[in-house]
């Protein structure tokens, strides 16, 4: 029996047919790349294809957190709520994070190449989308429709990687783009506040525009299109059900800290969540092409890596929304001295992944992997020293051990990860490996972000208000013009610091735990003809 596809899908497939045959004319001097030689030797101008598809990561990155700084100018320009404003913020997550996994599925049907294409013209699009915005809920929708775009370039980067370079070249290539990425992160609040400052908050959306004209001439010119050989169907329901339950997932998420764990928009988004995956999971066991390989989860590299690498995405997740507040409302520093100040978590991630790009070979993957979540875990023991009154240097110290640990265990986590996945398939691996970073983010800004909270609040005095005691900037604004002003504020920023200590002793302990899942799953046995130092097959 032959279903129709309704006239829009069917319209839709024929733009994605036609868009792919006009980039394949723009490559005739770049012929694609037998996947054999790529995996052997591979691609001979493979490091300028690294340039194009870190140009490519660029730009989402720096959107991710260009926008922090501009929520104030926003929300006066359009006379917007903390609600709304905070949906400006996670429209752009809950997409990015829900269309992860079937963006990756599209890249490896259609090609990544055309994927990353596709991507960056409508974060093109929506970006001009945004400039013109009218109103905050035309902009929420934008920023909805901006992570659509995001969500198919991201996996294509991770999955041209693996399609170009040969194994043992993968780690210097993943250390380079996760530089660059942070690199991105660091100097996103930074280009913000200078936007803002010049224009209006429309600059941090301009600025999208030059930076996707060179992304894309360099992916047009230089990226060679590769795709899975076998075309497997399309799954229209499973593609429904991913796409549900991942984004109900990042919005329970991310309400957590607002609305709390019992919230019903929390718990009735977590059941969402719970059957649209578990339905999900259930007809991908049955598929005989599924969608995702769950079966990839019964590898002890995988399932290892994954784990680790979400555990310490918890903890890292939330070290800039804490100490933002710590900078800010403790110390007393602007927005543009905060974020200059939070800049030794980007150096160090960029020496780290100097060095780790090829500790792989030198010392192996686990020992690469729990060596940096060990120097992540001295960063956090840095941290929960900090009082009200430390030196700058304390913090600097603290960020870059942090930032050193995570770049130097990266290349090795996302080399064996995707080390465990077919390279036909390297589009969906990259999307599940970026699944697992993005919730692990969102969880660690959930649940330590509700420990500082709730250990804040315990060590107020009781004679402050339930309302004023939410956090530390309400404290601040009740205390304002009170007679005992003084004392509250003294009061509450030694509070703060105090249940600071505990979140940062927290991230200590999910480091330490990726460290030992680590070391324990990725041990291997030579007996059995694996390669003890890096945890595959010889």
């Amino acid at each position: 029996m032959v279903v129709e596809q309704p006239y829009s899908v069917g319209l839709l497939h024929q733009c994605w047919r036609r868009a792919g045959r006009v980039m394949d004319r723009s490559a005739v001097e770049e012929p694609e790349v037998p996947e054999a030689a790529a995996q052997e030797q591979g691609h001979p101008r493979r490091w300028l294809i690294l340039v194009a598809v870190c140009a490519a990561l660029l730009v989402i990155v720096i959107d991710n957190t260009v926008l922090n700084v501009a929520m104030p100018s926003i929300g006066q320009a359009f006379n917007a709520s903390t609600g709304e404003l905070q949906a400006v913020l996670d429209a752009y997550v809950v997409v990015f994070g829900g269309l992860l996994v079937p963006a990756g599925v599209l890249s490896d049907r259609y090609g990544r190449r055309r994927t990353m294409v596709i991507g960056l013209i409508v974060f093109a699009l929506t970006s001009v989308g945004a400039i013109l915005a009218q109103s905050v809920w035309w902009l929420i929708g934008m920023r909805a429709a901006m992570g659509a775009g995001a969500a198919l370039v991201m996996p294509a980067t991770l999955a041209v990687i693996v399609q170009v370079f040969p194994s043992a070249e993968r780690p210097r290539a993943f250390a380079a783009w996760a530089a660059v990425a942070s690199v991105a992160m660091g100097l996103g609040p930074l280009l913000g506040g200078v936007l803002v400052d010049q224009w209006n908050w429309a600059g941090v959306f301009l600025i999208n525009l030059p930076m996707v004209v060179v992304a894309l001439a360099g992916t047009l010119k230089l990226v060679p299109e590769s795709k899975d050989p076998v075309r497997r169907p399309l799954d229209p329901l499973g593609t429904v059900l991913i796409t549900v339950g991942m984004v109900a997932l990042v919005w329970a998420v991310i309400s957590v800290p607002e609305q709390g764990f019992t919230a019903p928009s929390a718990l009735g988004s977590a059941a969402l969540a719970a059957l649209a995956l578990l339905a999900f999971g259930v007809r991908q066991g049955r598929a005989q092409e599924p969608m995702v390989d769950l079966g990839l989860y019964r590898d002890r590299r995988f399932a290892g890596a994954s784990f680790a690498i979400a555990l310490l995405s918890v903890a890292t997740g939330s070290t800039l929304f804490v100490l933002s507040q710590y900078l800010q409302l403790v110390r007393g520093l602007s927005a543009s001295q905060s974020g200059l100040a939070v800049a030794p978590l980007a150096v160090g991630v960029v020496v780290g992944s100097a060095f780790g790009g090829r500790a792989p070979e030198r010392i192996g993957h686990r020992a690469s992997i729990v060596a940096g979540f060990a120097v992540t875990a001295c960063g956090f023991a840095v941290l929960s020293g900090l009082t009200p009154h430390s030196d700058y240097t304390v913090v600097a110290l603290g960020l870059l051990l942090c930032g050193a640990g995570t770049g130097f265990a990266g290349p090795a986590g996302t080399s064996t990860v995707l080390g465990a996945v077919p390279p036909h398939r390297a589009g969906m691996g990259s999307a599940l490996n970026d699944t697992h970073q993005q919730m692990g983010i969102a969880l660690g800004v959930a649940m330590l972000g509700s420990l500082l909270a709730t250990v804040y609040r315990g060590l107020l005095p009781g004679n402050v208000p339930e309302r004023a005691s939410s956090s530390l900037a309400a404290t601040l604004r009740y205390a304002s013009g009170r007679a005992e002003e003084a004392v509250i504020t003294d009061t509450a920023r030694s509070a703060f610091t105090h249940a600071q200590a505990v979140t940062m002793v927290t991230g200590l302990g999910f480091a330490v735990t990726g460290a030992a899942v680590a070391l324990i799953t990725l041990r291997t046995v030579a007996a059995k003809g694996v390669d003890a130092k890096d945890g595959h097959r010889s």
